[in-house]
């Protein structure tokens, strides 16, 4: 069967690139043709600019000295694109013809049997993404199959102004999945009540499927993958250097008291870090995942934008919600994860995950 996925496509996002794959890879090793269409407007399409200005800096004189302040970092940051778009060339099949937007999709639409939506935060609608069309499968003929598949909101409530664009566009779809349970109530206040919940793609694959990517790391280290620069995650990861003396990696640029930082470098050292830590210290969705995947100790901290849930919900459904920390009280108190209690009620979630797209696509 050819099946034709869309998602947040090269956004150098380490979750979003590892989701994407990995759906794509469950699909083709179980027969299907399946590729992601090459779906980049111009609102996703506005990473490693080298001549991009702030519309503040953008007047004579000024624009040039921002342009030559900023190029040596610019520069320098082209080595993670090319290592994300190695991994892209490599493992993530990708239809050749390149859509911008919505119409364009409609005008020529990419052949196939099916149509699946998701991951990732598709339908976040405190992002972009989240109210064009096209990630609600909107081009899509009504003689084809429309699937989503974990697709996320991400958030707890919509806005008003996004509600009928998702209702009248998901009660299209002859199988509906998303990733939290706040997706379900979403769409059961639209009158949507044909929704299952699901896994992120990345659970679909064995763990050993991982393996494969994963580089051997000889030194104890403590893991922080933190987008918001949190303070409550800088303080136990000092205090754990301190007390243990475990060295601090990351990946994120922000990051400055890291004793290494690898934030220019791609997925496969992104898993290779989750993968062999003594703990990971986290604010990502993805990074949590893998911390289960991998069976690695974790805590979490919410993000500041409004995009928890995603966690929340996850955690939840395996019995770990003391895991997500607010205050460092919460840390000091927090028990070691056993895992021997948390896989078999993940594997229910991971097989019915796997169903739910093995029956959408045989009915």
């Amino acid at each position: 069967m050819k099946i034709k996925t869309i998602t947040c496509h090269e956004v150098y996002n380490y979750g979003a690139s590892l989701q994407e794959y990995a759906l794509l890879e469950f699909l083709n090793n179980h027969g299907h043709d399946a590729s992601v269409i090459h779906y980049k407007p111009p609102y996703l399409s506005g990473h490693f600019k080298m001549w991009s200005v702030s519309p503040r800096f953008d007047k004579p004189i000024l624009k040039q000295l921002y342009l030559l302040a900023k190029l040596p970092s610019r520069l320098k940051a082209l080595k993670k694109k090319k290592a994300f778009d190695v991994f892209h060339d490599n493992y993530i099949p990708t239809d050749d013809r390149l859509y911008t937007n919505n119409k364009e999709l409609k005008e020529i639409t990419p052949e196939g049997d099916v149509f699946i939506c998701g991951s990732d935060q598709i339908w976040n609608s405190f992002f972009q993404n989240g109210k064009d069309p096209a990630f609600y499968l909107n081009f899509v003929p009504d003689n084809k199959v429309k699937i989503s598949y974990a697709a996320s909101f991400a958030i707890d409530e919509l806005e008003a102004s996004v509600k009928p664009l998702v209702q009248e566009n998901v009660a299209r779809m002859e199988a509906v999945s998303v990733r939290e349970t706040s997706g379900l109530r979403i769409l059961e206040d639209l009158s949507i009540e044909k929704a299952t919940q699901v896994l992120d793609p990345v659970f679909l694959l064995e763990r050993s499927h991982w393996d494969h990517f994963i580089f051997p790391i000889t030194e104890d280290y403590i893991f922080i993958y933190d987008f918001d620069s949190n303070p409550l995650i800088k303080a136990i990861a000092l205090e754990l250097k301190q007390e243990k003396g475990w060295k601090i990696y990351s990946l994120n640029q922000n990051i400055d008291y890291a004793d290494v930082n690898y934030w220019l470098e791609g997925p496969e050292r992104f898993l290779s870090l989750v993968s062999q830590s003594k703990i990971n210290l986290t604010n990502s969705f993805h990074s949590l995942a893998f911390s289960l995947i991998f069976q690695q100790q974790f805590v979490v901290v919410n993000r500041t934008e409004k995009i928890n849930t995603r966690m929340r919900d996850l955690l939840q459904l395996l019995d770990l919600e003391a895991n997500l920390v607010t205050t460092k009280k919460d840390y000091d108190v927090l028990n070691k994860i056993d895992f021997a209690k948390v896989v078999p009620v993940q594997d229910q979630h991971i097989e019915r995950s796997r169903q739910f797209l093995k029956n959408s696509l045989t009915s």
